[in-house]
Order: structure tokens, then sequence, then C-alpha cells
């Protein structure tokens, strides 16, 4: 880290400090942190910024899941197996993070934000109010299928995680926006946690520029939980609906060429 200019390392702290507050509330951080880390470590491998960017995340979501947690009590029935399946989905997803290119996924992810996102908006009534859509073992069921799917896509690359654990939970299981970035922060948790179990050995983390971030980046998960449970569902989605949308600029202006 005593290589990078100043400015460089204000251009991360920043993007760390953005990327938790919006990882706390909708998710997606990832998608303002990771671009900065290519930016600001050119001659690092891709292994090694995918490695640095879960350590500055997993800063944020454990205050962001803390956060939750004691304001909200989402049901441990629900976020304990959604956690373990995410966990095992993103340890899956990091050993073939090397072996699969980037390019590969941001067509994939370009389209599911655009589905999301439309989903969203053309369903004012979606999310304002927790109606589950299953019951029992297939409630379990679903949770956990959502769990080790999304978690294997945040082992692979990451951004855009949260985002989708959001618009799953509230989606298909039928959870409010606020109950559902609740799970979504402790599923993300998990999913951070889980590809860390390989980077961490592997020698891939920068822990300099990791810790400098995860401090950051824990700052604005704080923020980020507090406003959310402060602001209640209707901000939530509102602020989902923004951020997908501006994902929706960037990858695409990406896919295109634009930039």
């Amino acid at each position: 880290m005593s290589d990078l200019a100043p400015a460089v390392l204000a251009l991360l702290a920043l993007a760390a400090l953005t990327a938790g507050f919006v990882d706390a509330v909708v998710g997606g951080g990832g998608l303002v942190q990771l671009p900065a880390l290519l930016l600001g470590l050119p001659g690092a491998s891709p292994v090694q910024v995918l490695a640095t960017n879960k350590i500055a995340s997993v800063c944020g979501t454990a205050a962001a899941s803390a956060t939750y947690y004691r304001r909200i009590r989402p049901d441990p029935r629900t976020f304990g197996p959604l956690m373990l399946l995410a966990l095992a989905g993103a340890f899956t997803g990091a050993l073939a993070a090397s072996h699969i290119p980037r390019e590969a996924f941001e067509p994939i992810v370009l389209v599911a934000l655009v589905v999301v996102g439309a989903y969203v908006l053309l369903r004012p009534e979606l999310g304002e109010d927790a109606e589950l859509r299953f019951q029992g073992h297939r409630h379990l069921v679903a949770a956990m299928v959502v769990g080790f799917a999304i978690g294997l896509y945040d082992g692979v690359l990451g951004p855009g995680t949260g985002s989708f654990f959001v618009f799953a939970l509230v989606g298909l299981l039928g959870y409010d926006f606020l109950q559902a970035s609740a799970k979504a922060r402790l599923a993300n948790l998990a999913t951070n946690l889980g590809a860390l179990l390989l980077f961490i050995p592997s020698g891939a983390v920068l822990w300099d520029v990791g810790l400098l971030m995860g401090a950051c980046n824990l700052v604005g998960g704080y923020l980020g939980a507090r406003t959310a449970v402060a602001r209640g569902a209707r901000f939530v989605r509102a602020f989902f609906i923004v951020v997908v949308g501006a994902f929706i600029v960037r990858i695409g202006g990406g896919v295109v060429g634009l930039w």
C-alpha cells in the first residue's frame, strides 16, 4: 500500500465507504468497489482483486448484519439454512474463479438486472408487505436453493450479489423489502466468508489495501443499515430501483463498449 499514491488510496477508501452503504441497503456494493480496485491496482491479478474485494466487503456485511439482526430480528429458521448454503455455494464458486473470464458474466448479469429491475418497477406493490409464498419445508428448500445459487455466483465474480438476494427473497419467497434486506446481508456475509476460506490460504489477499477499505466499508455498512431500518420498506424499494438502474447503465455501457 505504501507504493500507492494518496489520490489512489482516497479513491479506494471513498469507493469502499459508498459500497458499504449501498450494500447494506439493497446490495450490489461490489459494482462500486470492484471497478475501483481494478482501476487502483492495475498490476494485481484478477484473483488478488477478487480476494481483496472480499476482505473489504466482509467488514461491511458484518456491521450491517449485526445492525439488522439487533433491530429487525429475522427468523433464524430461514436465514440459518440460507447462510449455510450460501457459504457452500461461494466456496464452490471461488474454486472456479480463476478459470472463468469476467467477460463471460457481464452480459448474463446485465440481462438479469434488466429483468429484476423491470419486474420490481412494474409491480409497485411488491415488497410492501410480507406475503410468504411457501410454507414449512418448501420454504426452507426454496431458501436453500436461493442461497446456494447466488452464493455460487458470488464466489465466481460477486458484483450485484446482494441485490440478487434481495430480489429473490422478495420476488420468490415473498418477504417485504426490509426483511429481505436483513436476510440478504446475513447471506452475503456468509458468501464473503465462504470465498475467503479459499482466498486467504492461497495468499491472494492484499491485506494492507483490503483492511483500509474494510474499515471504510464497515462505516458505510453501519450507516446504510441504520438508514434502511429507520426509513422502512418503501425507502429500500426505491433505493433498490435506483441502484439497479445505475448498475444496468454501468454494465450495459461496458458490454456495448461505451467505456
